[in-house]
């Protein structure tokens, strides 16, 4: 083995411009894998990272972290994986030994060691990114918009190599939290109805998660009616325009408010609409993700009607588990992956496809390597 030099897409501070940049991604340490990466999706978050408004950014870093590709070599110790491997990149890393962890709730680690893997750091304190000569750091541990990135084994899930790895890169972030928000956090329910305030590239998976799940009302909303028709065929039945007066419009279809409202926006103020759209025992789940330090305003008294109110941190998933389910869904025709694809392109055009993040009439971008 020996380190490699890779194109990556490169953020020096926050509130700069990214630039495309040469990186030497170092050889895999004991427990780690160096991945040759396949496709990309370009999501909302990495222009939180861009904004500075990301909590688990350090600087410079690799930006990307929707990530899909084959096992180029392994490190000391690896197990259960090989280089020729097809595999997903996976942000939650439970680290199994926490009291969450031990108790059977992996989904809500929050120890020291996962944030560390998370904000880019192995288990020797170091990265295995080298920018300029000096240390850099993958974007949630994956830095996916890169040609080559080095993580850890517990961050690469695999899956069978006949399976589309441009479509599956999705299934990190966008998929996984839409998927999670309604399996895992809201548990919907046959026969529930669903609001999902935002349609894009997270919003139609709580759209289709939501239809997998049996909701019989999916009411979508949102400002771009192109996304408003590309919700229906994710499964919605009903959809908003955000400049109308959605409380009512949503009276009309839910007249004692809906089982479950997602606010797939990032949004803090549109909380309180969500909250006023649940039924009297039904859940509002915050997927999207609001900046730091931002706060919400609303009637307490509102939840002394059994309504509750959800964080959604990634869909609380366990990787490992929640991908496998991905993966059942996708090969039932249940999962529709290529339907979010809006464009596949090249590394070098990944600038007008992080200028389009919020603005596109479709779900995602792909950078295809």
């Amino acid at each position: 083995m020996s380190t490699i030099k890779a194109r990556a897409l490169v953020l020096e501070e926050p509130g700069t411009q990214p630039v495309l940049a040469e990186v030497d991604v170092l050889d895999p340490g004991p427990g780690e894998v160096r991945i040759k990466i396949a496709a990309s999706g370009v999501c909302g978050t990495d222009g939180h990272a861009i904004e500075g408004t990301h909590p688990l950014a350090r600087w410079p870093i690799v930006l990307g972290h929707e990530g899909a590709g084959v096992v180029e070599s392994v490190g000391e110790g690896v197990t259960g994986i090989g280089v020729g491997d097809h595999v997903v990149c996976a942000l939650a890393v439970p680290c199994g030994t926490c009291r969450q962890c031990r108790r059977g709730l992996a989904e809500h680690c929050n120890s020291a060691a996962r944030r560390q893997a998370m904000s880019g750091v192995m288990a020797d304190g170091d990265s295995r990114l080298r920018y300029g000569g000096e240390r850099a750091y993958p974007f949630f541990g994956v830095g996916t918009l890169a040609e080559y990135s080095t993580v850890r084994r517990e961050q690469v899930i695999p899956i069978d190599p006949a399976l589309p790895l441009d479509e599956f890169c999705l299934a990190g972030c966008g998929v996984i939290t839409g998927y999670g928000a309604v399996m895992n956090v809201a548990r919907v329910r046959p026969g529930d109805s669903v609001v999902v305030l935002g349609a894009g590239g997270v919003g139609a998976n709580v759209i289709q998660a939501a239809r997998a799940a049996g909701a019989s009302t999916i009411v979508a909303v949102d400002a771009i009616p192109e996304k408003l028709e590309l919700a229906r065929t994710f499964g919605a039945t009903h959809v908003v325009e955000a400049s109308a007066d959605v409380a009512k419009e949503i009276a009309a279809i839910e007249p004692d408010g809906a089982d479950a409202v997602f606010e797939v926006v990032g949004k803090p103020e549109l909380l309180t609409l969500c909250l006023s759209l649940t039924r009297v025992g039904g859940a509002c789940v915050m997927v999207g993700i609001p900046p730091v330090g931002s706060k919400i305003t609303f009637d307490a008294f509102t939840l002394t009607a059994n309504r509750r109110l959800l964080g959604c941190r990634g869909g609380a998933v366990v990787p490992a588990r929640d991908i496998e389910r991905l993966v059942s869904l996708y090969r039932g025709g249940t999962l529709n992956l290529a339907g979010l694809i809006g464009r596949r392109i090249g590394l070098d055009d990944v600038f007008g496809a992080l200028d389009a993040l919020g603005k596109s009439t479709f779900a995602r971008s792909v950078v295809v390597f």
